[in-house]
Protein backbone atom coordinates (compact mmCIF):
# COMPACT_ATOMS: atom_id res chain seq x y z
CA UNK A 1 0.00 0.00 0.00
CA UNK A 2 2.96 2.62 1.04
CA UNK A 3 4.02 1.84 -2.98
CA UNK A 4 0.86 3.46 -4.16
CA UNK A 5 1.08 6.46 -1.86
CA UNK A 6 4.73 7.11 -2.66
CA UNK A 7 3.44 6.69 -6.72
CA UNK A 8 0.23 8.23 -6.13
CA UNK A 9 2.10 11.55 -4.66
CA UNK A 10 5.00 11.43 -7.06
CA UNK A 11 2.67 11.59 -9.81
CA UNK A 12 0.89 14.53 -8.50
CA UNK A 13 3.81 16.32 -8.68
CA UNK A 14 4.56 15.65 -11.55
CA UNK A 15 1.25 16.62 -13.17
CA UNK A 16 2.26 20.58 -13.18
CA UNK A 17 4.76 19.58 -16.04
CA UNK A 18 2.77 16.98 -18.04
CA UNK A 19 2.58 19.43 -20.93
CA UNK A 20 5.66 19.34 -20.92
CA UNK A 21 6.17 15.99 -20.74
CA UNK A 22 3.20 15.11 -23.17
CA UNK A 23 5.35 17.25 -26.07
CA UNK A 24 9.12 15.06 -24.85
CA UNK A 25 7.17 12.16 -25.58
CA UNK A 26 5.55 13.38 -29.28
CA UNK A 27 9.29 14.88 -29.92
CA UNK A 28 10.91 11.73 -28.83
CA UNK A 29 8.80 9.52 -30.67
CA UNK A 30 9.15 11.78 -34.00
CA UNK A 31 13.21 11.57 -33.76
CA UNK A 32 13.14 7.50 -32.92
CA UNK A 33 10.89 6.63 -35.97
CA UNK A 34 11.62 10.20 -38.15
CA UNK A 35 14.37 7.85 -39.82
CA UNK A 36 12.22 5.24 -40.88
CA UNK A 37 9.74 7.97 -41.88
CA UNK A 38 11.97 9.55 -44.17
CA UNK A 39 13.04 6.36 -45.66
CA UNK A 40 9.73 5.69 -46.28
CA UNK A 41 9.02 8.87 -48.25
CA UNK A 42 12.49 8.47 -49.82
CA UNK A 43 11.51 5.28 -51.42
CA UNK A 44 8.34 6.65 -52.60
CA UNK A 45 9.80 9.28 -54.31
CA UNK A 46 12.36 8.08 -55.94
CA UNK A 47 11.26 8.07 -59.29
CA UNK A 48 10.14 11.85 -59.03
CA UNK A 49 12.63 15.01 -59.97
CA UNK A 50 15.27 16.10 -57.88
CA UNK A 51 12.75 19.35 -56.98
CA UNK A 52 9.94 17.43 -55.71
CA UNK A 53 11.96 14.95 -53.97
CA UNK A 54 13.40 18.33 -52.11
CA UNK A 55 10.16 20.18 -51.48
CA UNK A 56 8.51 17.04 -49.90
CA UNK A 57 10.99 16.38 -47.60
CA UNK A 58 11.34 20.15 -46.36
CA UNK A 59 7.17 19.86 -46.22
CA UNK A 60 7.68 16.64 -44.18
CA UNK A 61 10.81 17.24 -41.77
CA UNK A 62 9.49 21.16 -41.65
CA UNK A 63 6.17 21.62 -41.15
CA UNK A 64 5.09 17.54 -40.81
CA UNK A 65 6.73 16.86 -38.07
CA UNK A 66 5.87 20.76 -36.38
CA UNK A 67 2.38 19.68 -37.00
CA UNK A 68 2.84 16.46 -35.91
CA UNK A 69 3.96 18.16 -31.75
CA UNK A 70 1.98 21.01 -32.20
CA UNK A 71 -1.21 18.68 -32.54
CA UNK A 72 -0.44 15.24 -30.74
CA UNK A 73 0.74 17.11 -27.55
CA UNK A 74 -2.62 18.47 -26.17
CA UNK A 75 -4.25 15.23 -27.17
CA UNK A 76 -1.20 13.48 -25.61
CA UNK A 77 -1.55 15.88 -22.40
CA UNK A 78 -5.60 15.46 -22.02
CA UNK A 79 -4.82 11.58 -21.86
CA UNK A 80 -2.48 11.99 -19.36
CA UNK A 81 -4.27 14.02 -17.00
CA UNK A 82 -6.86 11.68 -17.00
CA UNK A 83 -4.83 9.07 -15.60
CA UNK A 84 -4.66 8.68 -11.89
CA UNK A 85 -1.82 10.11 -10.27
CA UNK A 86 -0.22 6.41 -9.63
CA UNK A 87 -0.38 5.15 -13.11
CA UNK A 88 0.48 8.42 -14.57
CA UNK A 89 4.17 7.94 -13.14
CA UNK A 90 4.41 4.14 -14.09
CA UNK A 91 3.23 4.79 -17.88
CA UNK A 92 5.40 7.69 -18.27
CA UNK A 93 8.62 5.54 -17.12
CA UNK A 94 7.15 2.68 -19.13
CA UNK A 95 6.54 5.20 -21.84
CA UNK A 96 10.46 6.62 -22.08
CA UNK A 97 11.79 3.13 -21.33
CA UNK A 98 10.55 2.09 -24.42
CA UNK A 99 11.12 4.59 -26.46
CA UNK A 100 14.98 4.32 -25.18
CA UNK A 101 14.77 0.86 -25.47
CA UNK A 102 13.46 1.42 -29.11
CA UNK A 103 16.05 3.53 -29.89
CA UNK A 104 19.06 1.39 -28.59
CA UNK A 105 17.84 -1.62 -30.81
CA UNK A 106 17.80 0.67 -34.03
CA UNK A 107 20.70 2.02 -32.97
CA UNK A 108 19.65 5.41 -32.62
CA UNK A 109 21.09 6.18 -29.33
Amino acid sequence: MDIIIFLSELGHSIRPWLDDISTAIVACLLIVFGGDINRFLRRRLSKYNFIIRTLAFILVNAFGYGLLIVNLSPLLHRELLNIPNYLSISIITVIFIFIGFWAQRNKQA
